[in-house]
């Protein structure tokens, strides 16, 4: 083995040092909580920063045979990781400082290995390297959604995670031997190449086509795509808030690359298969959370809803199967990382604030006692909701034209059906606007003041959702860089 290979692997290979460094950092720091905290907030968000810089020094390569195939889309993606991380980072300190007690070292050690698996996958060639790469996110994060285990919400969230990913990841793992059985290779640009060889004599598509569905199915968990959400709420729900906010964007996003990358660089000449299955996923996913989240009292719940409608959203973005498609994607989960991790830093600091409760009445006549929070808030869910000027808004226009692109009659109806569920998105984003102007509270949350890592994380944020709607060279930027 050329172990020079590593060296094509910069990203990894920076992250795997980092995790080393926070490991040594948590045995050698001081026992003292405060210092402790302080210590390691401040250490992982430096090299997190450093990561950020190494993801965009990385060139398009390749190692170990094509099992790593790193594109310029993929570093690009990469950054957008490493960044949705570092806001986590830095939105967590008051949840740490209360909650976690000496424990605030493990925490960012199982951030920091979830993220590892994360660039595996989006840097995958080879359908064993992506499920490695899977389950390298997926353990930690288990880790991560019961780091409060003594809180029966979070118990039983953390187990119904844990169910769901063995059962999505066996279900996966089905589906790659279908792909095995019938082409006899697990690297990405073979399968592709065996794939529309038999297709032209419609050989193994049976085998090929039962591939594809169990592969979608073990994904669309990852994503919880209707129908495979029912874990989402409780988990959600149950976990702690930050963790809530990263499993809400940055897992998100990281499966939702790979799936787009391995739909259109392996199942590309099944594309009139899985285009029907997109349709009919789309639809559910966007209709159903949208009608499900108008009914919930609990925010971390009703922000679960919100992320499966949202997944829907980025899904219009696959159909397109173009390099449209691929900048709308890494736009949208760009857009998509700010404006939600907004959401869940004011949500943090409510909780804090109150008693550890996140039920939306407790934002009643938020803008009296605490408006600069209250109106940050409604920035972030004006963009979720795609009102102009923000980015939000411009991220779902991307989206709905990289679908339109495809040109079909089942394309434009789906497009019309995501117009339409902007709508009733927007009624249920106003609910929560409504309850911090409008309705008022026999006992309002009382004036506090955030501490500076508060105001950090939503300045960054709100930088984000004014400036990545206007400023075009972002988008133009992605184009560029999307090349699979």
């Amino acid at each position: 083995m050329n172990y020079g290979q590593f060296l094509n692997m910069i990203p990894e290979v920076t992250l795997t040092v980092i995790l080393i460094l926070v490991f040594l950092a948590d045995m050698l720091c001081s026992r003292d909580r405060c210092v402790k905290i302080k210590t390691m907030q401040v250490l992982v968000s430096l090299l997190l920063c450093a990561q950020l810089f190494a993801c965009a020094m990385a060139v398009p390569a390749t190692a170990f045979g094509g099992m790593y195939v790193a594109s310029q889309a993929a570093n690009v993606m990469k950054m957008i990781l490493t960044l949705g991380t570092l806001v986590v980072v830095i939105m967590a300190q008051p949840w740490l400082r209360n909650e976690a007690g000496n424990r605030v070292g493990e925490f960012y050690e199982l951030v920091v290995s979830t993220l590892l698996g994360m660039f595996i996958m989006t840097s995958s060639g080879n359908f064993l390297m992506f499920f490695l790469g899977l389950e390298m996110a997926s353990v930690p994060m288990a880790c991560l959604v019961a780091f409060d285990k003594w809180k029966k919400n979070s118990a039983e969230g953390a187990a119904k995670y844990i169910l769901v990913a063995t059962f999505s990841s066996g279900v996966m793992l089905y589906g790659i031997s279908f792909v095995y059985g019938a082409t006899g290779t697990l690297y990405f640009d073979d399968v592709a190449q065996r794939i529309a060889f038999f297709s032209q004599f419609k050989s193994q598509v049976p085998m090929m086509l039962m591939g594809l569905v169990f592969f979608f199915s073990g994904l669309g968990f990852k994503l919880s795509l209707v129908p495979f959400h029912f874990w989402t709420a409780d988990t959600y729900e149950g976990a702690p808030t930050p963790v809530t906010g990263y499993l809400s964007v940055v897992s998100k996003g990281a499966a939702a690359f790979a799936l787009m990358a391995i739909l259109v660089k392996v199942f590309a000449p099944l594309t009139e298969y899985w285009d029907y299955l997109l349709y009919i996923v789309i639809v559910l996913s966007i209709t159903i959370a949208n009608l499900f989240a108008i009914r919930q009292k609990e925010l971390k719940r009703f922000m679960a809803f919100s992320s499966i409608s949202q997944a829907g959203y980025i899904m219009l973005a696959v159909i397109g199967s173009s390099q449209m498609g691929m900048a709308s994607l890494m736009y949208y989960v760009l857009v998509y990382v700010v404006a939600n991790m907004a959401v869940f830093t004011v949500i943090s600091t409510v909780e804090q604030n109150n008693g550890g409760t996140t039920l939306m009445s407790s934002y009643d006549g938020l803008y009296q006692t605490n408006p600069k929070l209250a109106f940050l808030m409604t920035l972030a869910l004006f963009s979720l909701a795609g009102i102009p000027p923000f980015a939000g808004m411009f991220s779902k226009f991307f989206v709905f034209m990289a679908a339109a692109q495809q040109g079909s009659f089942w394309a434009y109806f789906v497009v019309f059906i995501a117009l339409i569920n902007t709508v009733v998105s927007l009624y249920y984003y106003l609910l929560i606007v409504k309850a911090m102007y409008i309705k008022s509270s026999e006992s309002p949350l009382p004036t506090f003041t955030t501490d500076v890592n508060t105001r950090i994380a939503l300045a960054v944020c709100t930088a984000g959702i004014v400036l990545f709607g206007i400023c075009s060279c972002i988008y133009d930027w992605l184009f560029a860089s999307s090349v699979m």
